[in-house]
């Protein structure tokens, strides 16, 4: 799947945008989400405004997900999971209201409602912007605040990219294996009255040359369906038209239409491990995300600079191919022959396309460095990396704008096999013809920490709730005698508890009363003074 990311392929949409492993074999013939053995895992129908149904496709996988994982529930949140559409709409960087990598940051772009695509949601996601509830940001006609204390971010570790090659259908069961493990998976489609029939059946036939115009989501699948296509088969999927629309708000697409499942930017997406945001600071250069890759390069570095003591809890990245290694490596300083003095790495295999994040065994502590690099090697698909981008205004329009994307020089490096040295990405000629502008698409996730995370030794921090004497039982292993200062935060770093006992070297127990606690997702933080020195993610039920 070479040069994915090439602008000219790049689609911008109008209108558009736990459950048992069965093998291969055992794939039933039909199958709908809204009803695995009696349980339902598809959020309602919604009615979108404007040329906002990417950011629908987008959150009805990640809602999706969060039922089939009781995500949502386990952060102590009520009702079924709703996410707020239009505050990705309004902040995704990528058009005429926002754009960080512009000074002043806004002007340029898409149209505020009027298109977007999975890799605008997932450069937002990645980026620790969202995504956030429907009650803290949910705005159509004015911008809704950026950030708020009060806001709950959710953060999908995992987005995979499927696709079946024109005209055929392989490949199809591991799609339908991921939305049984996964759940609602975002697609695309071209919409037009001459596709779609009076049983809200729609094929688009593989010799019309139209691009997709609208997203819209896969929850299941009738492989004995008869369409409109030669052979039967078809994807049952939810829209956000309202459910007035088809049969209740859904409709059937064809295995064989031309875009859904097909198309290479958009046809199958699913937005996985769907969490509340655990890390406190994403350290990035690549504000949209992947724009596009470096085919010959497998090895790449982000310098980053340290304003205080920080723990990197984890990496990020994209990748472009099936099947791949990676090796993340974190270095003290970037010298003129490459990084130099490794602190920590981690190794591991890739098995699809997309973005993913992976936690370190142990944090690494970054305390007292004023630098630090992260080196990533891929064994194949090239290195995806953020540009400025030439983009369509709309699909199928003539007219296109820019996206402008920001860089400078010392921040993205990478290893050039044609001179065998170290490179600065801000020099390389780029084929776009937009130079100047590239960074790699690697990032550090973690959490400021004023000592470090190893200077006292004090680490296996748990809680265990028993609700019914609103107490609970705090248990972490200290390597000395002392003072501790337990702190309570919660998702947005707000202070709910804070206890000070006497511990002694090895195991310690303590209770906490928690009646004055919600349920929710926490994080306990270890103190001396107003020294971090151990922290943990903890949820109270």
């Amino acid at each position: 799947m070479a040069n994915r990311a090439t602008m000219k392929n790049l689609y911008f949409l109008l209108v558009l945008l736990t459950v048992p492993f069965l093998s291969y074999s055992q794939l039933p013939e039909t199958y709908d989400l809204r009803d695995v053995d009696g349980v339902n895992y598809v959020t309602s129908i919604k009615s979108q405004q404007g040329g906002t149904c990417w950011t629908h496709g987008t959150y009805a996988s990640m809602e999706g997900n969060m039922l089939i994982t009781n995500a949502w529930a386990d952060a102590g949140e009520t009702g079924e999971p709703a996410l707020a559409e239009y505050h990705l709409d309004w902040w995704n960087g990528f058009n005429q209201h926002n754009n960080d990598d512009t000074d002043p940051p806004s002007g340029g772009g898409l149209e505020v409602h009027m298109g977007g695509d999975y890799r605008v949601a997932t450069a937002y996601f990645s980026r620790g912007e969202g995504a956030v509830r429907e009650i803290d940001g949910q705005s159509y006609n004015n911008p809704p605040a950026r950030h708020n204390d009060s806001y709950h971010y959710y953060y999908p570790r995992t987005v995979e990219w499927y696709t079946m090659p024109s005209n055929s259908i392989v490949n199809i069961d591991v799609i339908k294996q991921k939305i049984i493990d996964h759940g609602v998976m975002a697609t695309c489609m071209c919409y037009d009255n001459s596709f779609i029939n009076s049983s809200y059946i729609h094929y688009q036939p593989p010799t019309d040359l139209t691009d997709p115009n609208h997203s819209v989501a896969i929850i299941g699948w009738d492989d004995n369906l008869e369409t409109q296509a030669a052979l039967p088969g078809a994807w049952l999927c939810k829209n956000s038209w309202g459910t007035w629309w088809g049969n209740d708000g859904y409709f059937w697409i064809s295995y064989y239409d031309k875009h859904a499942c097909r198309n290479i930017e958009m046809g199958a997406i699913s937005f996985q491990e769907v969490e509340p945001m655990q890390y406190e600071k994403v350290f990035y250069h690549d504000y949209h995300g992947w724009r596009d890759q470096v085919e010959n390069v497998t090895l790449a570095a982000n310098r980053f600079d340290l304003d205080d003591d920080y723990i990197l809890e984890a990496v990020s990245f994209f990748s472009n191919a099936q099947d791949i290694t990676y090796t993340a490596t974190i270095f003290e300083t970037m010298g003129s022959n490459g990084p130099e003095n490794e602190i920590a790495s981690m190794t591991g295999t890739i098995e699809h396309i997309g973005f993913h994040t992976y936690d370190f065994e142990q944090p690494v502590d970054l305390t007292g460095l004023t630098e630090f690099v992260i080196q990533l090697e891929l064994s194949d698909g090239g290195m995806p990396y953020d540009r400025t981008s030439d983009i369509p205004v709309l699909l199928g329009a003539s007219s296109r704008t820019i996206v402008d994307s920001y860089a400078e020089e010392n921040q993205s490096f990478y290893y050039n096999p044609e001179t065998s040295a170290w490179e600065d990405f801000y020099n390389y000629d780029d084929p776009s013809g937009f130079n100047n502008t590239g960074n790699f698409c690697i990032k550090g996730l973690g959490a400021e920490s004023t000592v470090g995370i190893n200077s006292y030794d004090i680490d296996n921090m748990q809680i265990f709730p028993n609700p019914a004497q609103n107490m609970a039982t705090l248990t972490f292993t200290a390597g000395e005698n002392g003072v501790a200062n337990i702190v309570i935060t919660d998702m947005s770093g707000r202070a709910v508890m804070s206890i000070n006992a006497n511990v002694a070297s090895g195991m310690n127990s303590i209770p906490v009363e928690i009646n004055n606690i919600e349920p929710g997702f926490y994080t306990i933080h270890a103190e001396q003074g107003s020294q971090i020195i151990s922290r943990n993610k903890i949820i109270i039920k």
